[in-house]
């Protein structure tokens, strides 16, 4: 199964410093044939950006780490297209979401991801999006692990 990664998730991953860190290391160790992470083009830029400027990593540090994320052989990466951001902009519509949020989950859906892992609370509260028949379900890993 694929699941999508958000960009909290991905940043939590690669950097010990975050707290979290610990609780979503089982999820970058399960990646498998069996269990494909995804991101795409929005998350992969804003990984950087709460890397660099918000953890004080050194660019190019920031840039070689990612860089070996995206070459993960059960790492997927989705390119962002011109029908994604239309669908982008109509889910942001029904569902309140900004304009990342919605690129994000949009990108996803386009995919048909069926799960997209965060730690975002405004996205937690939706639990799920549906669009064009493809529901798609949005659950935090750090909570699920605290009742493993």
């Amino acid at each position: 199964m694929t699941f999508g990664l958000d960009t909290n998730i991905v940043c939590y991953m690669l950097d010990p410093a975050f707290p979290e860190h610990m609780a979503v290391d089982r999820l970058l160790r399960s990646l498998s044939p069996e269990s494909v992470g995804a991101i795409n083009p929005t998350i992969l830029h804003e990984s950087y950006h709460t890397l660099v400027y918000a953890q004080n990593w050194n660019r190019e540090d920031a840039r070689k780490t990612l860089g070996s994320f995206l070459r993960h052989p059960f790492v997927e990466f989705f390119n962002q297209t011109k029908a994604i951001s239309v669908t982008a902009m109509n889910l942001a519509g029904k569902y309140g979401l900004g304009g990342r949020d919605s690129l994000i989950l949009a990108n996803f859906v386009a995919n048909r991801v069926p799960k997209v892992h965060t730690h975002d609370s405004a996205l937690l509260k939706l639990g799920q999006i549906e669009w064009r028949g493809m529901t798609t379900r949005i659950t935090d890993p750090i909570a699920e692990s605290k009742y493993e």
